[in-house]
């Protein structure tokens, strides 16, 4: 929301008080206060008829600070609010000086300069990050009454900012207006299912607003030196997060609102749905199945959509029995066939369904003003939202889950959250308008518990569209709803970058588009894209999306690289536990393992997959691929090439191939089984080591798919000599030297020619192997 008129005026009817002056400040052993007057105070007369700001700064926990404006305190707080992690007993350091006060938490300090008007910086190990100047925090009064409270914080020369939840809209927000509230309208406009208030910044921290309702951002879009943010209301709260580089500030910025947990190993699998409005039965869903089988194509996931329960009669949690005759004889027989299965569910009860009377009677819905149930049309006739504030009304919900659960249901795909009403009341009092954005955390947590109860921890998932601060702790999501274009498969990526740098670990897509039918050129583009992908689905919305029925060939491709995923768990499981203790996500921008590369800084048509692999899909019919390489040898994983970086690489590839380049001194862990992406990783796993330089050293993890570490390599280079350490070595596994050198002697292990290189194979139960260059 903009507020002025120019850089000297503001807007019309609208009243702008900021500080001008620090009349005090208050300390104690937690918090840092200081009172600021809106007007120069000369004389005793100037005290009166004046504004007064009071601006708080605590610490939750080290290098964290936060910063409270209050404007008119008596205002009664209403829910909800964000969950947060405090350090209890956290040690903060307060000083104040006659020129400044300033508080300290770990690295990371704000520093307020008393007799300077109004200004503030925030430092970490003695650099500035940012600050808040002359008339960049204030209070509004708007010509119709309303009021808001604004903070402006600097931005630097060069200074990018990115996040803000999944935005599809371009990756480096300067110069963007962002309105935080969820919405439905696809990824093709600057609306968003998933709103966080949260960005990071390439000069090493983070912000995150501590309000779930409408944050409005104006990102060098009003001033142009300026990051503003403003909320209705008397008070604003944020979060000034630091770190030593954007991968410890998004430790930190979890660690405050939540890490993720980790997925079951079975769902990073190839998933095929029903697609949305089409037409199935047993029949179908089992040709489809047979069909991938028959093609020698691994299937892990079957998903069914809406249409699984019957039309007008969303969500009974009922399976249709003109379509389904035999539900739970049908989920035996897929399950035998070594399915996992989900089904789509929203958070609404249709008139029609037998719940609508059930939850009516109990008060388990959303209500109006005068105490009816909120209904609407939209979506399905008479359609009811369950109240996820009431707990009677969040058990009466899960237990409908858990019929489901015992029936071999695996997981369900939470859709919607995005709909939801500001005019009606809630159970336990919550403010609608920020329950708006708030209402799908609660919604995808009821889902993801019982899940979690019924199936155990790291065995428990949704498939979420829409999310706020903190949803990640319940994945996956999924970017909604795309087009069949190269236009649409490149803003969502976007998305999924904006995301996975506002908190969320692991992200999927629907796989060559929901919307329309993909060619077969962009469908066998988008599966490469969508198996190099932490989850990987294919869905549409009015025709199926097996891969015959596009063109011969678009099963080769999906079968390459479903195949290629799984020998690639034992790497991208050892990331994703990485995602739970760090926030780090497994898709990851340039920038967050680059931060030192002025051009990794604006890149959004690639992406690092964990640390090591480098994608870049192919966006064209023409199959061309234009992407940045950082400095280093790296290594085309599929052909062996080795390519010099620090600069753009421009070439062709055909439909079995792409850029998936490995980064100079990695060692990354191949698994043994192609079939499956639920295997024991430690058996038979192949480590393989790339371009380590002289004096460098290379280290990996292997886990089992409960994120429990199994094994653990380090390999250093000196002079002529590798010395490779393992920890945890209880089954058999292998070196491959990839663009090492010659062998001239090996003890500790065997070595062999291989078809990519020098294989190392260890002896039983060694730890530790030299060889001699």
């Amino acid at each position: 929301m903009k507020f002025t008129d120019g850089y000297w005026h503001v807007r019309p009817g609208v009243t702008l008080n900021y500080p001008v002056e620090v009349r005090a400040v208050r300390t104690t052993p937690e918090k840092l206060t200081v009172l600021a007057s809106c007007k120069k105070i000369v004389t005793r007369g100037d005290t009166l008829n004046t504004a007064v700001l009071t601006v708080n700064y605590t610490s939750p926990m080290p290098d964290v600070i936060a910063v409270e404006l209050i404007h008119h305190a008596g205002k009664q707080p209403k829910g909800p609010v964000f969950d947060k992690q405090m350090e209890e007993g956290l040690q903060v350091s307060i000083e104040n000086g006659e020129e400044i006060a300033r508080l300290t938490s770990g690295k990371l300090s704000v520093e307020v300069y008393k007799n300077e008007g109004w200004s503030t910086h925030f430092m970490y190990d003695g650099k500035r990050l940012t600050g808040s100047g002359y008339k960049s925090p204030g209070h509004m009064k708007m010509p119709n009454q309303s009021t808001y409270i604004r903070e402006q914080l600097d931005l630097g020369v060069g200074e990018y900012i990115y996040g803000l939840g999944e935005r599809f809209t371009p990756f480096v927000k300067n110069g963007q207006v962002v309105d935080l509230w969820n919405e439905d309208g696809g990824t093709c406009s600057e609306q968003a299912y998933k709103n966080v208030p949260f960005y990071l910044s390439n000069y090493g921290y983070g912000v995150f607003v501590d309000h779930p309702e409408r944050v409005s951002y104006e990102v060098a879009s009003e001033v142009v030196s300026k990051v503003q943010f403003s909320v209705p209301g008397e008070t604003l709260k944020y979060y000034i997060i630091g770190g030593a580089n954007l991968k410890e500030v998004l430790n930190n910025y979890t660690k405050l609102t939540g890490k993720p947990a980790l997925p079951p190993a079975w769902s990073y699998g190839l998933w095929l749905t029903t697609s949305f409005t089409t037409s199935y039965d047993e029949g179908t869903v089992n040709s489809f199945i047979d069909g991938m089988l028959e093609r020698d194509i691994p299937l892990h996931v079957f998903h069914f959509d809406c249409f699984w329960m019957k039309e007008f009669h969303w969500c009974d949690f009922q399976w249709d029995k003109d379509v389904f005759p035999d539900p739970q004889g049908m989920l035996d027989r897929l399950k035998a066939k070594g399915l996992n299965i989900s089904v789509w569910i929203n958070s609404y009860i249709a008139q029609q369904s037998y719940l609508f009377d059930e939850g009516k009677e109990n008060g388990y819905f959303v209500k109006t003003k005068e105490g009816d149930v909120w209904q609407w049309d939209r979506w399905q006739g008479g359609m009811a939202l369950v109240d996820f504030t009431n707990p009677a009304a969040v058990k009466w919900y899960q237990d409908k889950l858990r019929a489901l659960i015992d029936m071999g249901v695996d997981c369900f795909k939470t859709d919607f959250g995005e709909r939801i009403p500001t005019d009606v009341v809630y159970y336990d009092g919550s403010d609608p308008v920020k329950m708006h954005n708030y209402y799908t955390h609660l919604y995808n947590k009821a889902v993801f518990e019982v899940l979690e109860e019924t199936k155990g921890k790291n065995n428990a998932m949704v498939f979420a569209r829409s999310a706020t601060a903190g949803g990640q702790q319940f994945p996956v999501h999924w970017g909604g709803d795309c087009s069949a274009t190269y236009n649409s498969m490149a803003e969502t990526l976007r998305g999924g970058l904006s995301l996975g740098l506002s908190g969320f670990g692991f992200w999927s897509h629907d796989i060559s588009g929901f919307e329309s039918t993909a060619t077969p050129d962009l469908y066998k583009r988008w599966s490469a894209f969508g198996l190099l992908s932490s989850h990987s689905r294919l869905h549409g919305s009015q025709s199926y999306r097996v891969p015959w029925l596009f063109d011969d060939e678009a099963s080769d491709v999906l079968r390459y690289f479903t195949k290629l995923k799984s020998t690639l768990m034992p790497y991208l499981y050892n990331a994703s536990v990485e995602a739970t203790k760090t926030g780090v996500p497994v898709m990851r921008a340039m920038v967050l393992e680059f931060p030192g590369d002025a051009a990794c800084e604006t890149l959004d048509r690639q992406y690092m997959l964990g640390d090591s692999l480098l994608v870049a899909p192919i966006f064209n019919s023409e199959g061309l691929a234009k992407y940045y390489l950082p400095e280093g040898r790296w290594t085309n994983y599929l052909s062996g090439q080795v390519m010099e970086g620090g600069r753009w690489v421009q070439e062709r590839h055909d439909y079995f191939s792409l850029p998936l380049m490995v980064r100079p001194g990695s060692l990354i862990a191949v698994g043994a089984n192609d079939l499956r992406p639920d295997y024991d990783y430690a058996d038979g796993v192949a480590l393989h080591l790339f371009e380590l330089g002289d004096g460098e050293t290379a280290s990996t993890s292997v886990c089992n798919t409960s994120g429990e570490l199994e094994l653990q390599v380090k390999v250093e280079r000196t002079g002529g000599k590798l010395t490779v350490t393992a920890q945890g070595a209880v089954k058999p596994w292998e070196l491959v030297l990839r663009g090492i050198g010659k062998i001239a002697a090996v003890q500790g292990g065997t070595s062999s020619e291989g078809p990519q290189g020098v294989r190392i194979a260890a002896e039983q139960g060694t730890h530790r192997i030299v060889i001699d260059l």
